[in-house]
Order: structure tokens, then C-alpha cells, then sequence
């Protein structure tokens, strides 16, 4: 197992203020308006008050009508909570039923959405930070390989990746990562990641999917880039003889480089037990300042400030079909992905202010 086999290759707020604004400007049109006729009443007592020796009258304040304060219907945040409880409710009867769907790769889109990407998102926005850019680099239908550089001993780097791309794309697109085996032998992380839409890293799968319009994303550098120590951190790992080279040639998918800027520091790779990695099967074993150390707590990542950015795509589109058997062709697309990725990595970590921040 050791040996583990790897692809070798708002909107709604606008809206809120604009209605919150409306609200404003019907209450200030309104006051010095008794109910009644519109103007007349209020031209009556303009006039009565130019009057010598008449007072002003306060006018009573307006009472708000059916609506409520703000114009939000008082059982409104009630209600949204009860559609809510009803389609947790429907969720909860569409599993226990099996009414649900999933494709041939074992991808459940409904749990994806409305519970994986859920529980992963705090840590997405809130623990990590994640700065998105370049996300229209990503085209809006059609096939895509997005390759990126691996990272971090543990690998959340192609989990935050997926978030990036169901939370940020305008088109609502899915991301399909291609795992190595080990995932798949893993009780547990196995069922998970193939409902999250995970499938092997072949040829043969990542063709499959990219040929029905999916986007699909892989990290060449594999256990190389995201046990490597932390020493080394930001600097490519070999990728491979350019498998996905082919495969995205072969498809007729454009390749998207995509740069990852800090999941190196979440857990500060200082050593590697080659013998407990034996042991238990792993290509590694990490030892980090806390881990093993601190037991189960030196397992929680530091919470660094991570920036992703998808980089213009490399269109494929020109090559003849013979073209993924070429060894020259692969070789140069493959070095101008890498160098690409790489040139964005050491750019972004310029502009970093800080690890944290």
C-alpha cells in the first residue's frame, strides 16, 4: 500500500438594503399624510399653519400596518424556519427511502450539497480564510481539468479546493477530484469521499468524466507534494510522465493551473517515521511540532490564511487526436503547467502579508 498508485500525469443582501431603502422612503413619504385623500388634507394644514396666531400641531406618527416594522411580515422568520425544518424533514424521508440518486462513480449530489459542503464550509470561510481569484478561468460548461499542487501532510487542500468551486463559480459547477487508492482502502473516507464525487485517479475515469462535460481536478505531485517536509514547502514535486497531459488532450478539455498558498504551514512536516509508516501501511508518517506529541489535539491544523487562484486555461483543442501519444508534446505541456503553477506560487507568497493573516 505503501506504493499507493496516483494519476501520473451577495447578491440577496443588495436586495435587502434596496428593500429596507424602500421601506425608508415609503415611511418619510408618509409622514404628514393622515389616511384619507393624499394631498388635500396636507395643503389644509400648511395653510392653517401660515395662520397668525395659530400653533403647529404634532402630527400622530404613523402606525405600521399589517406588514410590521420594516415592511417584514411578523410570522416571516417563522416561516422560514419552518420551510426549512420541512426540507430537513423531506432530506431525512428521501435517505431513509433511498429516493435519492447517484451516478455511476457513487457521487450523491444532494448529500454533497446540502451536508458535506455544509460541514465543510466553516472551516472553509471562517478557520482558513480562503481568498478565491481567477475563478472565471474556469469555463462556465463543457469539460475542464483543473490541476493544482498538492500540500499540507494531511490532504484538505483538494477539500477546500472543492468548496472553492461549488461556492464561487457563477455557473454552480461540481468539482470531481481524482484520489489515489489509499483513500479508497480507507473504511469510512472511503463511502465519503466516493459520495463527494471522488473517483480513482486512472486515465480511464478522469476521461469518463471529462467527456460528460464535468470538471475534474488533479494533483499530480501526489504522496511526493503532500508529505514532503516542510523544508521544501512551495516547491514542486515532479509530475509525473504527464498523464493528465493525455488525458486532457485525448478529451478536448481545456487544462486550468490552479496555485494553492497555505496548506503548507498547516501541519509543519519536521520529520517522517519510515518505520511506523511501514507498520501501518502508510507512504508516510508525519511528525510535526504537536503531532504525535499532543496526541489527538497536535492533529488540528494551524489556522493559516489560505489564497486560491485558477490561472488562465491551456486550450487543447488544437491538436490533432494522434497528439496524446506524442511524448515530446506531453512533455512540454506538462513543464508549462508546472512552471505556470509554480511562477503563481512564488508570486502569491510575495504578496502575503502574513501566514496567519
Amino acid at each position: 500500500m505503501a506504493d499507493a498508485k496516483v494519476i501520473p500525469f451577495d447578491d440577496d443582501r443588495s436586495r435587502a438594503g434596496g428593500s429596507s431603502r424602500a421601506a425608508r422612503r415609503r415611511s418619510s413619504a408618509g409622514v404628514g399624510r393622515a389616511q384619507g385623500p393624499a394631498t388635500a388634507p396636507a395643503v389644509g394644514t400648511a395653510a392653517v399653519s401660515a395662520l397668525p396666531g395659530r400653533q403647529d400641531v404634532p402630527r400622530p406618527k404613523e402606525e405600521p400596518g399589517a406588514e410590521g416594522l420594516g415592511g417584514t411580515a411578523p410570522d416571516e422568520g417563522r416561516g422560514g424556519w419552518e420551510r426549512r425544518l420541512a426540507g430537513g424533514l423531506a432530506f431525512l424521508r428521501r435517505r431513509v427511502t433511498g429516493e435519492y440518486d447517484v451516478d455511476e462513480f457513487g457521487y450523491d449530489e444532494e448529500l454533497t450539497d446540502q451536508v458535506l459542503m455544509s460541514l465543510l464550509r466553516p472551516v472553509y470561510e471562517k478557520y482558513f480564510r480562503v481568498e478565491v481569484k481567477g475563478i472565471e478561468n474556469i469555463p462556465s460548461e463543457g469539460g475542464a481539468l483543473i490541476v493544482a499542487n498538492h500540500s499540507g501532510t494531511l490532504p484538505l487542500d483538494g477539500l477546500m479546493l472543492q468548496v472553492a468551486v461549488h461556492d464561487n463559480h457563477p455557473a454552480d459547477r461540481h468539482l470531481r477530484l481524482l484520489a489515489a487508492d489509499l483513500v479508497f482502502m480507507l473504511p469510512v473516507v472511503n463511502e465519503l469521499a466516493r459520495k463527494a464525487g471522488h473517483t480513482l485517479a486512472c486515465s480511464e475515469d478522469a476521461e469518463r468524466l471529462l467527456r460528460r462535460g464535468e470538471v475534474v481536478g488533479v494533483m499530480p505531485e501526489g504522496f511526493k507534494g503532500i508529505g514532503k517536509p516542510f523544508g521544501e514547502r512551495y516547491k514542486l514535486q515532479r509530475f509525473g510522465r504527464g498523464g493528465f497531459v493525455s488525458t486532457a488532450l485525448r478529451a478536448g478539455v481545456p487544462i486550468v493551473p490552479c496555485s494553492i498558498v497555505g496548506a503548507e504551514e498547516i501541519y509543519p512536516m519536521i520529520g517522517n517515521s519510515k518505520t511506523l509508516a511501514r507498520l501501518l501501511g502508510f507512504p508516510y508518517f508525519p511528525i510535526t511540532p504537536t503531532f504525535p506529541w499532543l496526541g489527538p489535539l497536535g492533529a488540528v491544523p494551524l489556522p493559516t490564511k489560505w489564497t486560491i487562484q485558477f490561472g488562465e486555461p491551456i486550450s487543447t483543442s488544437g491538436y490533432p487526436v494522434e497528439a496524446a501519444e506524442d511524448p515530446m508534446l506531453m512533455f512540454n505541456l506538462t513543464d508549462q503547467v508546472r512552471e505556470q503553477i509554480q511562477h503563481t506560487l512564488y508570486k502569491l507568497l510575495v504578496q502575503r502579508r502574513s501566514v496567519f493573516f
